[in-house]
């Protein structure tokens, strides 16, 4: 190796210290700030986390991965009242892609969304699984905001749980609001009690993972955003 190459080396490795030192940093920024919130906010910070948009005409409903099967229920119910003419799914090649290694077959949870809206009465030529595979709300995000250019209203009807409603729709005007708008709806039948969201271990999991994944997007992203 030469003089020039083992600069270039130093430098790559310094480089990259330097971006595990600013990653670290950035995430205890994150974390201080989220605990300030919570500490902030207190009993009411469920509520405030619970986003429910007035429904209007849109060119499709989206359904976000999870939440199965509340999310594709409350979509059902929407899309028969005839606010969009299409529900839109999105997957992931994950955990199948890691499983098949192990010969484990897997069938995607949108395989079990789609099924539901079809008993529910939704017609399987109006429900789309998107294309490329996702791996957090902000792939979803993207991918559909992508689909949205170009149709006629550039509206959309986001369905997701009740305590994941003001990180997808701060998600939505980060990464597609120049897409289109999104109307965020709460799963009525999901679990979370947004007045009592610190009396179990699911609630305050949740609460504390919403409350950095939004400050997370309120930053721009520095960390890799999870689901």
């Amino acid at each position: 190796m030469n003089t020039g190459e083992r600069r270039a080396g130093e430098l790559s490795a310094r480089d990259g210290v330097d971006r595990l030192r600013k990653r670290g940093i950035i995430g205890a920024a994150v974390v201080v700030a989220g605990i300030a919130i919570i500490i902030l906010l207190g009993r009411n910070l469920g509520r405030w986390l619970v986003v429910n948009e007035p429904l209007e005409k849109a060119d499709a409903i989206l359904v976000l991965s999870g939440g199965l099967p509340e999310r594709s229920l409350e979509a059902a119910r929407i899309y028969k009242q005839g606010f969009a003419p299409q529900v839109w799914l999105t997957h992931s090649t994950e955990p199948g892609a890691t499983l098949e290694k192990y010969a484990v077959g897997y069938t995607g949870e949108e395989v079990y969304d789609k099924r539901l809206l079809m008993h529910e009465g939704v017609p399987e030529s109006a429900i789309r699984v998107l294309e490329p595979p996702v791996v957090n709300t902000a792939d979803e995000v993207h991918v559909a905001g992508g689909e949205l250019r170009g149709k006629p209203l550039r509206k959309i009807i986001i369905v997701t749980s009740k305590v994941h409603t003001r990180r997808a729709s701060t998600i939505w005007r980060r990464v597609a609001g120049s897409d289109g708008t999104a109307i965020v709806r709460a799963a009525p039948d999901d679990q979370f009690d947004a007045g009592r969201w610190w009396q179990s271990t699911t609630g305050a999991l949740d609460v504390v993972r919403e409350v950095l994944g939004l400050l997370n997007a309120w930053a721009g992203f520095p960390l890799q955003p999870a689901m």
